[in-house]
Parts: C-alpha cells; structure tokens; sequence
C-alpha cells in the first residue's frame, strides 16, 4: 500500500512540474521584433463617401467624390474626442480647399500620392502625433457639373411615341 501512495505522490508531482514549467516557457520573449505595419495591429477606419465641390473663378467646375480607409492604432483612435470619420472628413475638404495645385477638372493626371501623403500628414498634424499610418483610396472619382445635369437624362428611357387614333367624323 506504501508503494501505491508514493508512486501516486510521484506521479502528482512529476505532473504539477511539467505544467507549471511549460507555463513559464511559453511566456513571451522581450526580444521578439514587432510585427510589420501590415500586418496586424492597426484597424482600418472606412469613411463614408466623401463629396467636395470644387470651386473656380466663383462657380462650381464640379465634385470631387472619395471613399477612404485609413489605418490607424486603435489605442490611439480610442483616445479621440471627436469621431474618426468626421476628423477625416474635415481634413479632406480642408486639404482639397487649401491646395490648389491639385487640379481634379481632368486637364492633368492627379498625383494620388501626393493626395495621400497630403491628406495623412494634415490629421497627424493637427492631432500633434502620428496617428493616421496610411491612407488607402478606395475611391477616386470627378464629376463635372454637365456630367451631374445630364446624368437623370440617360437614365431617362425615350418615351415611346403612340399615334393617335384617327377621329371618327360626325
């Protein structure tokens, strides 16, 4: 009977050993490098879409029209006061209105990255830290305002021309 106690002695021992070493070895190692800025980490903000008129010489030429994610730390995103997409948003009419040099009426190719790179540098400026990683572009369009004016008449279908019928004579 003394065999059976210690060897179950033996056996709870060897046992409460094994776990509690495999818990201490699979403790995280302070030397392990960061994971890429890719790749976990960072939620992805989506704005809605974004439309800005876009003023010349006192007239609409027309819309710039954007939907936007942008990837940011979400410790940092909880510590905002203001809702992200209304951040973003405010920074995007802010960025177009203050940059002329981008011109959207198609006589140039648009420089997207500098839009991009314009529009991140803008938020982590005026929050006062890097909070905004990268802006990706989900949507880029311009419409001019003939393009807006004729849009309902090509969907309108051509209404089908009946004839009359003849009047019957008294």
């Amino acid at each position: 009977m003394i065999k059976f106690v210690v060897s179950a002695l033996w056996i709870s021992t060897a046992t409460v050993g094994a776990v509690f070493y495999a818990f201490q070895a699979s403790g995280k190692s302070d030397d392990a490098a960061p994971a890429p800025a890719m790749f976990g980490g960072l939620d992805y903000v989506k704005t809605d879409i974004i439309t800005v008129p876009v003023v010349r010489d006192a007239k609409v030429d027309g819309y710039f029209i954007a939907r936007l994610v942008f990837t940011v730390e979400p410790a940092r995103l909880n510590k905002l006061s203001v809702p992200a997409p209304a951040l973003i948003t405010d920074e995007v009419y802010s960025y177009l209105y203050s940059t002329p040099q981008l011109d959207f009426t198609g006589q140039a190719p648009i420089n997207i990255d500098k839009f991009r790179n314009g529009v991140r540098e803008a938020i982590n400026a005026r929050v006062g830290e890097k909070l905004i990683h990268e802006v990706l572009v989900e949507q880029v369009d311009f419409l001019t305002k003939d393009e807006i004016r004729n849009h309902p008449n090509r969907r309108r279908k051509p209404a089908a021309q009946t004839n009359p019928a003849p009047e019957a004579a008294p």
